[in-house]
């Protein structure tokens, strides 16, 4: 689509932000502005995207050294195998069953599990923690929610079927409530879980979207039944099951569209999910829809956590991977305000956002927040390069996946930690409903 185009209608618009491109088109008119020092809330310094660069290669140096090639892609799975494995164990365990699954079941069920556990991985907050009685261990933040969620889908908490717990459906969903996701999850007055009623409410509108589209979620409104209808938008080659990830994204965009909040951005009454107006744009804007930005940030991590286990489990190759960003989130953005690449301007901010004792708090509405996330993507790009050119690799070689898992997610959880030992967090907070983050 040819978005320079006037006169087009409203569901060309609304059609255009829940693709890919739109979100690299869209953050690059932010991060234009930043380079002509247009940005409200943020100072942009260039000149220190080697220094991230450095930072994130000695962290994979010192994880990976020569093994790059090892480095896996960024995914719910690790997560999920926080502190101890527990997906090649869940996969032995079927294969021993007295009824053993054939391989397009397990990855189904794997899907199932994945996306369930992404949509639970909105920011916890600083005080939530989970013990894990399995490993004995204890997690917070997206450990502890990946190692809740696999142990709630271990138990048929999202099941609707007594018989299958290791399944996520429309009827077991339909179920779910803040309570029984407080119980699971161990949430109490002394280990408060930030967004708890939106992640439980997300949970319920994903089975009101799963029966939505029989298409393809099958009549069970199952996660996993997507194979069947990704299996008729591909090609096979040479035995290799081809998969553009445009038909994931389509897939993930229109499928899970009913269960994002209704008081979000809309377009002709549409909401549009992870989209929001910049300030920044409305300048120089010719039509109103020219400001929204789209970030599409659990969309796009749900993408890359379910790609894993096809290609993994099944052999499937999705092509057209390079058109997937950086994810748009507060480690990766963080990463980037804590050495110094971006500077957010205080003074813009209204005094109720500032405390002297604790780091700047706003809403994910907030339009210092939509600058943050638009320059995050387009950074994460800038420093995926510096970080190839330095180590003489190709985008093959070196996946952005494989940068965000190995590099700029974790560089900017130990850079935070660095700097704020108390607690970890980021240097911006972000006032989370549980269904942005």
């Amino acid at each position: 689509m040819n978005v320079g185009n006037v006169g087009l209608s409203d569901a060309q618009k609304i059609e255009y932000l829940r693709t890919l491109p739109a979100i690299r088109e869209r953050c690059g008119r932010v991060h234009a502005l930043a380079r002509q020092g247009k940005l409200e809330y943020f100072d942009y310094s260039p000149e220190k995207e080697a220094a991230v660069a450095e930072y994130c290669i000695s962290i994979m140096n010192r994880d990976f050294g020569d093994s790059i090639a090892l480095i896996p892609p960024h995914g719910r799975w690790r997560h999920l195998d926080s502190g101890v494995p527990r997906l090649e164990p869940l996969l032995r365990q079927w294969d021993k069953s007295a009824s053993p699954p054939d391989v397009k079941e397990k990855t189904k069920r794997l899907i199932d599990l994945f996306l369930v556990s992404v949509l639970l991985d909105a920011g916890a907050g600083n005080a939530w923690s989970y013990h894990d009685q399995g490993s004995d261990l204890t997690f917070s933040r997206s450990e502890g929610l990946g190692v809740a969620s696999f142990n709630m889908f271990a138990e048929g908490f999202f099941s609707g079927d007594a018989s299958r717990p290791h399944r996520v459906d429309a009827a077991g969903l339909a179920q779910v409530t803040a309570e029984k996701t407080a119980r699971a999850m161990q949430v109490s007055a002394s280990n408060p879980m930030v967004g708890l009623e939106g992640r439980a409410s997300l949970l319920v509108s994903l089975s009101n979207a799963l029966k939505a589209s029989p298409h393809i979620f099958g009549v069970e409104g199952r996660p996993g039944n997507m194979l069947d209808f990704l299996e008729t938008e591909s090609k096979l080659e040479d035995s290799v099951r081809r998969v553009p990830v445009a038909a994931l994204w389509h897939v993930l965009m229109s499928g899970l569209a009913p269960i994002w909040p209704t008081d979000r951005t809309k377009l002709a009454g549409v909401p549009l999910g992870d989209v929001w107006s910049c300030d920044a744009l409305k300048l120089t804007a010719a039509e109103a829809w020219e400001a929204l930005v789209p970030f599409h940030k659990l969309t796009g991590w749900t993408a890359y956590s379910l790609i894993e286990p096809m290609e993994k489990i099944l052999g499937w190759k999705f092509e057209g991977i390079e058109q997937m960003t950086g994810l748009p989130e507060y480690r990766n953005g963080g990463l980037l305000v804590d050495l110094g690449v971006l500077t957010l301007k205080t003074s813009s901010l209204p005094a109720s956002a500032l405390n002297e004792l604790t780091i700047p708090q706003l809403p994910a509405s907030h339009p210092a927040i939509i600058e943050w996330r638009a320059m995050t993507v387009i950074e994460l790009d800038r420093v995926a390069d510096l970080i190839r050119q330095k180590l003489k690799l190709s985008v093959e070689q070196l996946t952005l996946a494989q940068i965000l898992e190995s590099a700029t997610w974790k560089g900017g959880r130990e850079i935070a930690k660095e700097k704020r030992p108390e607690n970890g967090g980021p240097p911006i907070g972000i006032l989370s409903d549980g269904t942005v983050f």
